[in-house]
């Protein structure tokens, strides 16, 4: 977790077995990062891995914070209506389709939290329209998640210029940092083993690569004045060729 801003600061990270989703750790951290740094935070902004009902219920309605993520819709692409197409009423738990036609709840899959709504079949059988909506002879069907209230409210904000430049700005506070970890930091192999340990490297790099902004803000690295540059110059030109150090490709050499 990276809190916005020319910084870039690391503010947690976790390493997790490749049978744990990503997205799932993520309300444990906010927790822990809103309790540990006593931030308030008011925008969250992840890809689209994130954007699961659970943590778009947890962002929008027990910390307020407004969800900046793209939440997909699971539709397969095809000639047929899409969901947004029909129109749900929250008063009486339905759908209505295009053509006027109510879709109830017939069922649905409690593990999964969701719930499925289904069109009379003799009506869509009849239907002028049935070319577009479905082919199945038990009529048009529709799954619901528990959550869509809340995913319905952050696809509301995809169209707001607000939500356009917060994932231009995650391209750059975010995604470099895992770059610069990889290639830099040794990332892409952990040395060590275990679960415990490799979150320890995890921390260690991360701590390293918040140290390298800390003391970039605090003037580390700059170079003096003429007198300094000159004396530099001197002690590179007076040291013998046997003596003198590898050039260096590091970012942060001060030869």
């Amino acid at each position: 977790m990276v809190d916005g801003g020319k910084q870039r600061i690391i503010l947690a990270a976790l390493v997790l077995p490749s049978d744990i989703r990503e997205s799932v750790p993520l309300a444990d951290l906010t927790r822990r990062v809103c309790f540990r740094w006593k931030l308030r935070p008011q925008r969250a902004i992840a890809d689209t891995a994130y954007g699961i009902g659970e943590n778009l219920r947890f962002l929008e309605e027990e910390l307020d914070i407004r969800a900046y993520i793209p939440v997909v819709d699971g539709e397969k692409p095809g000639p047929y209506f899409k969901r947004r197409d029909f129109t749900y009423d929250p008063e009486h738990d339905l759908y209505i389709c295009p053509q006027g036609t109510a879709l109830r709840p017939s069922g649905g899959n409690a593990e999964k939290q969701v719930r499925t709504y289904l069109a009379p079949a003799q009506t869509c059988q009849a239907c002028p329209v049935r070319g577009q909506c479905t082919a199945s002879a038990q009529g048009r069907a529709l799954r619901r998640h528990d959550d869509e209230e809340y995913r319905e409210r952050v696809r509301g904000y995809q169209g707001t210029a607000a939500y356009k430049q917060a994932l231009r700005k995650r391209a750059v506070w975010v995604e470099p940092l895992f770059g610069e970890a990889k290639d830099w930091h040794g990332l892409r192999r952990f040395r060590l083993r275990g679960l415990t340990n490799v979150n320890i490297e995890g921390l260690r790099i991360a701590a390293g690569q918040n140290l390298k902004r800390y003391l970039a803000a605090k003037g580390w690295g700059r170079r003096g004045g003429p007198s300094a540059a000159s004396s530099l110059h001197y002690c590179a030109a007076t040291t013998p060729p046997s003596r003198r150090r590898p050039r260096s490709n590091s970012p942060f050499s001060t030869a």
